[in-house]
């Protein structure tokens, strides 16, 4: 479970850099894979000053806030916009493209948590 957990935790890592590697998806499999494998690991993971509180906020509540939403779309489509245009193929831009319209879609019906739901207010 360990081994699984942190090979997920890097993919989740990339997924940040690269829209195509869904990042929340990895990191709530790292979640259950520490929570598995070892309570320090997951302690750390639901502690960790990036991940944490958005791993929590979704297992808890189902939703991110709503400066994720608005951070995550924005930073999806500039980093889809760089890729796009450093591809010459249509059919892979046409597909980065509807993967980007797909994911902002995804990010956008999460529920929309309060502030006052946040794990540091609890």
């Amino acid at each position: 479970f360990i081994l699984l957990g942190t090979i997920s935790l890097v993919l989740g890592f990339i997924g940040i850099f690269l829209p195509v590697i869904p990042t929340t998806p990895f990191l709530l499999l790292t979640s259950f894979c520490y929570l598995r494998g070892s309570k320090r690991l997951h302690h750390w993971l639901i502690n960790h000053k990036i991940f944490g509180e958005y791993i929590y906020n979704y297992i808890t509540y189902g939703g991110v806030k709503l400066n994720v939403k608005i951070g995550s779309i924005i930073f999806l489509w500039l980093s889809l916009s760089i890729s796009i245009f450093m591809v010459n193929i249509f059919l892979m831009r046409l597909g980065l493209l509807i993967i980007g319209i797909a994911v902002s879609y995804h990010i956008a019906s999460l529920k929309t948590i309060r502030t006052n739901q946040s794990k540091d207010d609890l």
